[in-house]
């Protein structure tokens, strides 16, 4: 067949310009697509952490909402949040460093009592977004009041059992020393109640240990109901060798016990520099400390009363030796 005089010329193709490589990562994409949850702008991912934060709250040995850790972990600040909290705070005279109320709040009766208290106060009132009282309050639910507490400024033991056993031996102070050290007790409404039958009852001061106790929180001032202005609490960095110092200073130092040695109405040294140590409900006294103890006294109760609240027995206690200070 002829082909009308043309031929196909079949041209050979050349080497062209790449990339170098270049471009080698896009053409390998990105993989498959994140879960909802791992992604930092979706909702899912708030959640998520959300939910993480709330569970680390709940976990054994979690500091509380609105506590700030400062130098070796201890707490410095604390915020009482919510309506009902703040305003029963703020009637309860709690120390404030301020009170932050949320911008465009809505007014109740709960919002201005506690406007009027802290402007009496003089405690310096801010208006806070809602962004910067959910990072003050770990996303706590505070209802557009948050009521800044600062720290509590503790004394130290030794100092406070020596100032005041001198205060005594000079005629300063009228009473012997009488102090409440804790051992293992970890509820600050129990550490509030302490401090109110101490000052009820003519004493000059608690002793909380540093580790693996309860110290003066928001909820402490509360139930104490003013009597923390009142009644110094001090710290101790070791708790057993702080009371062995108290016994060099001729302070006697009595264990509360179910099973103790001498009966409470039976109690001889009532009128002498004393220091009683309560433990634990569950656990009552630690070993090392009821060595440490000159005697363990024991509060006779019903025998089908297994035990008596911490505060209660101190409150107890507490009578039993003022009482007989008072015949004496």
């Amino acid at each position: 067949m002829a082909n009308n005089g043309r031929r196909s010329v079949k041209q050979k193709k050349g080497p062209t310009i790449g990339t170098g490589g270049h471009g080698r990562k896009a053409l390998e994409g990105k993989g498959p697509t994140p879960k909802a949850e791992d992604r930092p702008y979706h909702k899912a991912h708030k959640n998520k952490q959300l939910a993480e934060r709330s569970a680390a709250k709940r976990a054994p040995g979690a500091r509380s909402a609105g506590a700030r850790s400062g130098p070796k972990g201890r707490a410095t600040e604390e915020v009482v949040t919510g309506r009902n909290s703040v305003v029963e705070a703020l009637r309860a005279g709690i120390p404030a460093k301020a009170l932050h109320v949320a911008i465009r709040i809505e007014m109740d009766d709960r919002v201005k009592e506690s406007l009027k208290i802290a402007a009496e106060r003089g405690i310096p009132l801010l208006e806070t977004g809602k962004p910067e009282l959910d990072r003050m309050t770990d996303d706590a639910i505070h209802q557009g009041l948050v009521l800044q507490i600062p720290p509590y400024e503790y004394q130290d033991a030794y100092e406070l059992a020596e100032e005041t056993v001198e205060g005594w031996k000079k005629g300063h102070i009228a009473n012997a020393p009488l102090f409440v050290a804790l051992d293992g007790i970890t509820d600050p409404r129990n550490l509030g109640a302490i401090i109110r039958s101490v000052s009820a009852f003519s004493g000059h001061g608690v002793i909380v240990p540093e580790r693996r106790s309860v110290g003066v929180t928001a909820s402490a001032w509360k139930t104490s109901a003013g009597a923390a202005v009142r009644v110094p609490v001090a710290r101790a960095a070791n708790l057993n060798n702080t009371l062995k110092a108290f016994k060099n200073m001729g302070i006697y130092v009595l264990g509360l016990d179910g099973d103790g040695d001498v009966s409470l109405p039976d109690l001889a040294l009532a009128g002498e520099p004393v220091c009683i140590v309560v433990g634990s409900e569950g656990k009552g006294l630690s070993r090392l400390v009821r060595e440490n103890c000159d005697q363990i006294v024991s509060i006779p109760i019903d025998s089908a009363m297994e035990s008596l609240n911490a505060s209660m027995a101190v409150g107890i206690s507490l009578y039993e030796i003022s009482r007989q200070r008072a015949v004496k």
